[in-house]
């Protein structure tokens, strides 16, 4: 009976101890990117802007009330549109999200065709930047100011 009592013991400190080692060595959950939001002025202006120039597929929104529109803009990551601003904002061409393009110039030919100004990493109108690593990459502002950079990064 000791030696019973002796091995239930060994047993239930060998588990414990296990049940540590697999914690301690278990993977730690590490956020990923679900969505990005922008809260805009006017819905449709914004529709016609990211569903026009940048052909992005929208997805179903559970409100159903006209004031959001979803969109995919990477695998399991959705773009939220949210009417409701008051005004258009002034941002940082820093604060930007990116979108990859096969072909920048194409692009750039796309903004001209509908008067969409477009710009360098230094603000300046009608130019490309050309990164050290052979990156073209312009920015533009959507309805409510928000910057979007486009590049033809394969990354």
């Amino acid at each position: 009976m000791k030696v019973f009592r002796s091995l239930l013991l060994l047993m239930g400190v060998f588990g414990s101890t296990q049940s540590l080692l697999a914690q301690a060595s278990a993977p730690k959950p590490k956020a990923v990117l679900n969505h990005v939001a922008i809260y805009v002025v006017d819905l449709e202006k914004t529709r016609s802007f990211y569903s026009g120039v940048f052909q992005l597929d929208t997805i179903p929104e559970p409100f159903h009330d006209n004031r959001h529109i979803w969109y995919s803009i990477a695998p399991g990551v959705a773009l939220h549109v949210i009417q409701g601003a008051d005004q258009p904002k002034e941002y940082f061409l820093n604060n930007h999200i990116c979108f990859s393009v096969p072909n920048t110039e194409a692009f750039v030919a796309l903004l001209k065709a509908r008067n969409i100004a477009y710009y360098n990493s230094k603000g300046i109108n009608g130019e490309i930047t050309n990164r050290i690593d052979g990156v073209k990459q312009i920015w533009v502002n959507d309805p409510d100011g928000y910057w979007i950079e486009v590049n033809d990064a394969k990354n």
